[in-house]
């Protein structure tokens, strides 16, 4: 009886250990995501992102309306690559809420968006990540973006 306890322990801590290590994995590619965004290098960002990679943000007009706009990813790239030298993006994500299941991965992230060191907005991104072959890859990004209910750091 004390040996079958030893092994389910043991497979126990092994499975926490694993799903520890690929939230691990998860969290560094958004983290390699926003490096690349935040330095310009859209060759670091599309190394974390899918050739097919979906995108799209969402957000409310000033009459309510609630908008859904979807992108094609090279806009984002060309955006970042022609960033003019004198802005400065910086993204804060605030908290990583992850998620694993096998080869798919979720990724709440809520954040502040600050333009030349000025509060500009809030939101969350929702990232969803397939593991292609050992690597994590971004599939699909969606992000809310609004100006109230924020607090700025």
């Amino acid at each position: 009886m004390a040996r079958i306890i030893f092994y389910l322990c043991v497979l126990l801590t092994t499975v926490v250990f694993a799903q520890e290590d690929e939230n691990t994995k998860v969290k560094a590619t958004i983290d390699t995501f926003f490096e690349g965004f935040h330095k310009g290098d859209t060759t670091l960002m599309k190394s974390v992102m899918m050739d097919k990679m979906l995108l799209q943000t969402t957000y409310a007009t000033k009459e309510g309306n609630n908008i859904l706009v979807s992108e094609d990813p090279s806009k984002l790239i060309n955006t970042i690559a022609n960033r003019p030298s004198d802005q400065k993006w910086d993204e804060r994500l605030l908290s990583y809420n992850i998620q694993v299941d096998g080869m798919m991965a979720h990724v709440w992230t809520p954040y502040e968006f600050w333009f030349n060191d000025a509060f500009s907005h809030c939101g969350v991104n929702s990232f969803q990540l397939f593991n292609d072959n050992g690597q994590w890859k971004i599939i699909y990004l969606i992000d809310t973006r609004r100006k109230q209910g924020c607090n700025q750091s």
